[in-house]
């Protein structure tokens, strides 16, 4: 299979793509403040990257509490619904499908994100490590932070937040969106329920893998019953190696990823949703997704598979020619190229990414990068 194979129309779910290449949710920290709510500036910054086949947001917190990151947008007020309006107008004008990613990051928070000032929730009072959070310090300022350590959620709890992903949902499609993906990667709170790292709960949540993955499988089909199961996708971060790397950050790594994920994969089978995104290791000298593994989802999961993780066409073309994936989503790149479909398929140069742009600010860095032929 040859890099056109990108460019050739799929189908995802009942939605019919015009190539294999999707925008991935992708953090950039622009939304209105106070307020956390999608803009203009917004809109037109996935609006450029309309060439993608298909488009997912960067991640929308579905509460205040789901906030691990100074300025991410939410999707719980009115007020973001009106923003994220903006956002699918502009794509559907561009004849293009986009989905909103649900997100909570559950133990990966700060005090000074939460409201009132409360400890962050997770299903074990466990603090993360590894990571650091972004808080604001005045307007336009932040620093980098140790998470603070959560409380445990009580079940009750629990059953609640599974209903804040499906109003969460309910949200999306009033404001446009054409689906919905549900954050499960990471290390946020989905993945913290999932991970033997994380999870040291001893009641129907927490042990056995089947109970932790209870809180997936109740998030996923509460979700499909608003959405409806082709237009629901799920991403996952399986880790088979670690890093010391400074500010890496992908997840949580198992003592048995592979059959973690594959039974993770299984619940997606079950209710029988749109896709499963897999965001693999992207920093320098990252494990590879053993090739096994990629086997072994093509033949648990029936719906398409994306994958995205510093792919270039050598390893697109190695996923996609052995059928383990069926769309490529390209992140750095596309974050500096808002034309790299044509880029790609042209041959044409990249622009350079300016990393001091990635987080925070305005248009600089964001809606600036220029097209090839400007």
């Amino acid at each position: 299979m040859s890099k056109s194979s990108l460019f050739t129309p799929t189908r995802l779910g009942n939605l019919s793509l015009e190539n294999r290449i999707f925008l991935p949710p992708l953090t950039r920290c622009r939304s209105t403040q106070p307020g956390d709510i999608p803009n203009g500036l917004m809109a037109q910054y996935y609006a450029q990257r309309t060439q993608a086949g298909f488009l997912i947001t960067e991640g929308t917190q579905i509460e205040p509490r789901g906030q691990g990151y100074a300025w991410t947008p939410g999707i719980y007020t009115p007020e973001q619904i009106a923003g994220w309006k903006q956002v699918t107008t502009a794509v559907h004008q561009k004849q293009r499908p986009v989905f909103a990613q649900l997100w909570h990051v559950g133990r990966v928070s700060h005090r000074a994100l939460q409201p009132g000032h409360q400890p962050p929730v997770a299903p074990s009072a466990v603090a993360a490590t590894g990571v650091n959070v972004f808080i604001p310090t005045g307007p336009g300022t932040g620093k980098l932070v140790p998470p603070d350590t959560p409380r445990a959620l009580t079940v009750p709890e629990i059953h609640q937040l599974v209903e804040l992903y499906a109003q969460a949902a309910r949200n999306a499609l009033a404001a446009g969106f054409d689906g919905v993906e549900i954050h499960a990667a990471n290390g946020y709170l989905i993945n913290q329920f999932m991970s033997e790292r994380s999870n040291f709960r001893t009641d129907a949540y927490g042990g056995s893998l089947s109970n932790r993955l209870r809180f997936l499988r109740e998030v996923v089909e509460a979700v499909r019953a608003v959405v409806s199961a082709d237009r629901l996708g799920v991403r996952f971060s399986p880790l088979f190696g670690t890093t010391t790397e400074e500010r890496v950050y992908l997840g949580l790594l198992e003592s048995d990823p592979a059959e973690t994920y594959t039974q993770a994969v299984r619940v997606l089978a079950e209710a029988g949703i749109a896709y499963v995104s897999l965001a693999e290791a992207d920093w320098d000298n990252a494990p590879e997704m053993p090739d096994s593994f990629r086997a072994a989802v093509r033949d648990i999961f029936g719906g398409r598979i994306l994958c995205a993780g510093r792919y270039d066409l050598h390893k697109t073309q190695h996923v996609l020619g052995h059928g383990w994936a069926d769309m490529i989503g390209f992140g750095r790149k596309f974050i500096a190229n808002p034309d790299l479909p044509a880029r790609l398929e042209h041959g044409w140069p990249l622009n350079p990414l300016d990393p001091a742009t990635m987080y925070g600010g305005g248009a600089h860095g964001y809606t600036d990068y220029p097209f090839h032929n400007q």
